[in-house]
C-alpha cells in the first residue's frame, strides 16, 4: 500500500479563520479523499503557529493570558476544519511540549549553520518579517499587504545562512526534484532565492518571550521559521521516533502564493541542513478576490467563511470554491456569483438529475440497474488530480453530469415509458444512471456529502429523495 503525506500550512492564531485557510483545507482534502479511494494509506496534517509577537500583543490588548487565547483560536480553528469536511488525520500545535523538544532537537542538528549577528534595518510586524533595503526601496517604506511603514530594528539575532544551500536549492527546483507548481511560481522562487539573504531566526528576550528558548542560550526565543516550519516533521514523531521516514518525504505540501518563498526557499533549507530529503510537490494556490479586489479590513471587504458556510451549506461552499476558484490562479468571489453557481449548476445540473431520474426509476419499476461498487477513475481525470489541477478535473466531472442532463432530454425516457418500449426504456435509463453513478465517484473527493447521499439513493432500492438535494433559494 502507498503511503501518502500531505500536509498544510499552519494558520498564525491572532485571528479567526478566512477564506484562504478554507481553500487550502479544502485542496488538501481533496487529494487525501482521492488518494484513500485509490488505495494509498494517507497522513494528512493541520495545526496551529501560537508563537511569537503578534499573539503576545494581541494577548495583551485583550486583557488575557496568552495560553488562554491560543487554547481558544485553536479551538476555533479545530472547529471550523470540522465544518469544511475536512479529513485529516493529525493536528499540531507548535505549543505542544513534544513539538516544543523536538524543534530544540532541529536547532541543535543545524548549528553548524547558524551565527549570531547585529541586525540593524528594517521589520514589518505584520507580516513578522525582516525586509531587505532593495524590498524596503521598491515598497517605498509601506508594507504592501499590511499598508503600514516598516519599523526599523537594531537587534542581535541567530541567523540560518541561507546561502549554505542556494546552489542545492536552484538545482532541486530546476530538475523538478522539488515541484513547484504552478510553473509560473517556480520561476517567481528561482529569482528570488537568488537575492534571498541569510535569514534571521530568534529574537532576543528583551523584546520577545512568548516562543520556544533557543538551546543553549536563554537570552533568545527561536523565530518563527524555524518552528512552524518544523512542525511538517515534528507532527511525524522527528527526530525521535524514527518512524517519520515512512512518511517523509510529503507527497505534497499545499500552502498560499504569499507563503511560498518560506516554504521553496528556507524550508529547503533547512531539510538539506537536517539532511533529509526534501518534498516532492510544493501546490501553491491563489488568493480569493473580493469583487476583483484584495480582501481587506481596512476597506471592509472581508468575506467571513463561515458566513458562506452558514447561507447554503457545505456542498455549497465546496462547489464554489473548488470548482469556480482556481486551483492555483487568483479568483473573484461575489454572492452573486455564488447564488448563481448554486441555484443554475449545484441545485439544476445535479440535484434536479438525480430528483428525476430517481422519480422515473420509481415510477416506471426500473429495478435491473447494472450498479457496481468498482468504480474506477478515468484517464483523464486520474491524470488532473496527480497534477494537482483540482478545478479543471472538477470541470471534466461536471461536464459529464451537464452532458447526462442533455442525454436525459434528448432520449425522452418517459416518452419511452408512455409508448411501451419497455427494453428500450430499461437500456435507456441502465445507461443513465450508471453513467450518474459513475461520475459520482469522481465527485465525491470534491462533494463527499453529496455524494453519499447520491449513492443512498440509487441503492439497491431505488428511492427518490424527499426533500430536493440542494433546494434552490
Amino acid at each position: 500500500m502507498k503511503k501518502t503525506y500531505i500536509t498544510t500550512a499552519i494558520p498564525y492564531l491572532n485571528g479567526k479563520p478566512h477564506v484562504g485557510h478554507a481553500v487550502d483545507y479544502c485542496l488538501a482534502d481533496v487529494f487525501a479523499r482521492y488518494s484513500r479511494l485509490k488505495g494509498d494509506e494517507v497522513r494528512f496534517q493541520a495545526g496551529a503557529d501560537e508563537h511569537g509577537s503578534k499573539i503576545f500583543k494581541k494577548a495583551e490588548e485583550l486583557g488575557v493570558p496568552v495560553r488562554e487565547l491560543v487554547d481558544e483560536n485553536a479551538n476555533s480553528f479545530k472547529d471550523f476544519i470540522a465544518k469544511l469536511g475536512v479529513s485529516y488525520t493529525d493536528f499540531i500545535r507548535t505549543t505542544d511540549d513534544a513539538h516544543e523538544k523536538r524543534v530544540q532537537e532541529i536547532w541543535k542538528r543545524l548549528e553548524d549553520h547558524i551565527y549570531k549577528a547585529k541586525y540593524d534595518g528594517w521589520y514589518c510586524p505584520g507580516c513578522e518579517r525582516y525586509i531587505t533595503d532593495k524590498e524596503y526601496k521598491e515598497t517605498e517604506g509601506v508594507c504592501p499587504d499590511h499598508q503600514k511603514p516598516y519599523e526599523k530594528l537594531t537587534e542581535e539575532n541567530y541567523y540560518f545562512r541561507i546561502s549554505d544551500f542556494k546552489d542545492q536549492i536552484k538545482e532541486a527546483i530546476e530538475s523538478d526534484e522539488l515541484l513547484i507548481l504552478p510553473e509560473f511560481r517556480k520561476l517567481e522562487m528561482l529569482k528570488l532565492l537568488e537575492e534571498s539573504p541569510d535569514v534571521s531566526i530568534s529574537r532576543p528576550t528583551s523584546q520577545l518571550t512568548w516562543g520556544v528558548s533557543v538551546p543553549g542560550d536563554d537570552s533568545q526565543v527561536m523565530y518563527v521559521w524555524i518552528d512552524a516550519l518544523s512542525n511538517y516533521l515534528t507532527v511525524l514523531g522527528y527526530p525521535d521516533d524514527e518512524k517519520y521516514a515512512d512518511w517523509w518525504p510529503a507527497t505534497v505540501q499545499f500552502v498560499g502564493k504569499d507563503i511560498l518563498r518560506f516554504h521553496a526557499i528556507i524550508w529547503p533549507a533547512m531539510l538539506l541542513g537536517l539532511g533529509l530529503p526534501l518534498p516532492r510537490t510544493i501546490a501553491s494556490h491563489g488568493m480569493v478576490l473580493i469583487n476583483n479586489k484584495k480582501m481587506s479590513k481596512s476597506i471592509g471587504n472581508v468575506i467571513d467563511p463561515v458566513d458562506v458556510l452558514d447561507k447554503y451549506g457545505l456542498d455549497a461552499f465546496r462547489y464554489y470554491f473548488l470548482r469556480h476558484i482556481d486551483t492555483f490562479a487568483d479568483s473573484d468571489f461575489t454572492w452573486e456569483k455564488y447564488d448563481d453557481a448554486y441555484n443554475n449548476e449545484l441545485a439544476n445540473d445535479l440535484g434536479n438529475l438525480v430528483q428525476r431520474l430517481a422519480t422515473l426509476a420509481k415510477k416506471n419499476g426500473i429495478k435491473n440497474v447494472s450498479l457496481s461498487n468498482d468504480y474506477e477513475f478515468s484517464k483523464e481525470y486520474t491524470d488532473l488530480m496527480e497534477n494537482y489541477e483540482f478545478s479543471k478535473a472538477f470541470d471534466l466531472v461536471w461536464g459529464k453530469i451537464q452532458d447526462l442532463n442533455k442525454k436525459i432530454d434528448d432520449e425522452k425516457p418517459w416518452s419511452l415509458a408512455k409508448n411501451g418500449e419497455t427494453e428500450k426504456l430499461e437500456k435507456c435509463m441502465n445507461d443513465l444512471i450508471v453513467g450518474l453513478l459513475a461520475a459520482n465517484y469522481e465527485l465525491s473527493p470534491f462533494l463527499p456529502d453529496a455524494s453519499a447521499r447520491i449513492f443512498e439513493v440509487f441503492d439497491s432500492e431505488i428511492t427518490p429523495p424527499e426533500t430536493p438535494l440542494f433546494p434552490k433559494q
